[in-house]
């Protein structure tokens, strides 16, 4: 046991001795090893300011299709493209599927209403104007009064549309915020205000709120109004898609409501049991799915990359500790002839190029935490740091650290004493 304590205590102060002399080594040559850790520095802070992008696009798509699609409801409709779609799978969608139209939506209401708020959806890109200012290409939604409570629409000034007014046919209005901005300049309130869309005089009574972009696309630059003035303008169509979400107090969940909806339409269309669906469903989860998927295949092609530059630092590490090697070949010389061991030496020189490493690692995390928080505030990014990617860039750093130390440092231990005292 006493000599088990005194081994442990020995390996403890040689330890200590070579960290010392490592650590003696880096700030004799302070330009030297910055270089040396500049690399590291760099490829961690990519790593983690990538990371950060990664995670907050992802948060940023998951509240924005929260806002848009809503958080509880859940969407029927002939065909749903999630971009997953292949052009064969589309077309056979397109034979096997049915259009929902105006009777299903009816029948919808009839059966499960008590317990399912149901909207149709249908839309359609047009400019719409006010005196001499023009909004173009911009979506026009035709949707039921309790739209508003299905999709979490929030309503910043003025209100939502009603069931009356839906069911005369009322030519009213609820715009975006990019709508708003471009019609109506300064702080002029829309309320009230006349926009022509076709030519039709609609009345402004609401404005969303500012839900910002998703996926390139501007979900500000929209325009609410009811169904049935949307089908009095441009015709019963060929099939709409239908919001649901189970009512307040109705006992049902999502799920719930989804299968009681799945059923009348399965019955509506006729689906053999045992069939699949002959209409398309998409909920809040299988979004995120989605999004999770793509940002999954964005990460694993991105994320490597940038972990090279990281094998790039490590491999400047290795160079720069062989030539530390050879300009210190002497001293080695001494030190084996005074009796430093084979393993002595080695753990000199891997601790000085794992310290390197572990220096670049922290101030690499420092930087790339810094310039994230700055980039965040001055775009009004959605970044975020995660202890994932974190975990990840001081790992790769650390190992790099001891792969690109061990040959080095093998390398010196291997060194004759005798021809290590003639080198001059």
């Amino acid at each position: 046991m006493a000599s088990s304590g005194q081994g442990h205590a020995r390996s403890w102060h040689q330890f200590q001795n070579a960290f010392r002399l490592a650590t003696d080594s880096i700030r004799g040559h302070k330009l030297r090893s910055f270089l040396t850790l500049l690399g590291v520095i760099i490829g961690v802070a990519s790593v983690i300011m990538v990371g950060a992008a990664i995670e907050g696009l992802g948060v940023y798509a998951e509240q924005s299709t929260a806002k848009a699609f809503g958080s509880e409801s859940f969407l029927v409709a002939q065909i749903v493209a999630t971009g997953r779609l292949s052009r064969r799978e589309y077309f056979d969608k397109v034979k096997r599927n049915k259009p929902i139209r105006t009777t299903e939506a009816r029948l919808l209401e009839a059966i499960n209403g008590e317990r399912v708020l149901y909207s149709p959806y249908r839309n359609h890109a047009s400019d719409v104007k006010r005196d001499n200012q023009i909004c173009e290409d911009t979506t026009i939604i035709g949707v039921a009064a309790g739209m508003v409570s299905i999709r979490d629409i929030g309503v910043v000034d003025g209100r939502f549309f009603t069931d009356q007014e839906d069911r005369s046919r009322a030519y009213v209005a609820v715009i975006g915020d990019t709508v708003r901005t471009t019609l109506f300049a300064g702080d002029t309130s829309p309320i009230n205000q006349i926009v022509r869309i076709e030519g039709i005089e609609f009345t402004v009574i609401g404005v969303q709120e500012r839900l910002g972009s998703a996926f390139g696309r501007d979900q500000d630059k929209s325009i609410y109004i009811p169904s049935t003035a949307f089908e009095r303008m441009y015709g019963p169509g060929n099939g709409f898609a239908v919001f649901g979400r189970p009512k307040p107090g109705s006992g049902l969940n999502l799920q719930s409501a989804l299968d009681e909806t799945r059923v009348v339409l399965r019955t509506r269309f006729h689906a053999a049991p045992g069939q699949p669906d002959n209409f398309d469903t998409m909920t809040p989860d299988a979004i995120r799915g989605f999004i999770d998927q793509l940002l999954g295949m964005v990460a694993a092609i991105v994320v490597p990359v940038t972990c090279i530059s990281l094998v790039v630092g490590g491999i400047v590490i290795m160079n720069i500790m062989l030539v530390s090697v050879t300009e210190r070949t002497r001293e080695i010389g001494v030190r084996k002839s005074l009796g430093a061991r084979h393993g002595d030496i080695m753990m000199q020189i891997l601790i000085e190029a794992v310290v390197l490493a572990v220096m670049g690692g922290a101030l690499g995390l420092a930087l790339g935490a810094l310039v994230t928080i700055m980039l965040g505030k001055i775009f009004e990014l959605s970044l975020h740091i995660t202890m994932g990617y974190v975990i990840l860039a001081i790992g790769v750093s650390s190992i790099v650290g001891v792969v690109s130390g061990w040959y080095p440092a093998s390398r010196a231990a291997k060194l004759d004493p005798v021809v290590a005292l003639r080198a001059e």
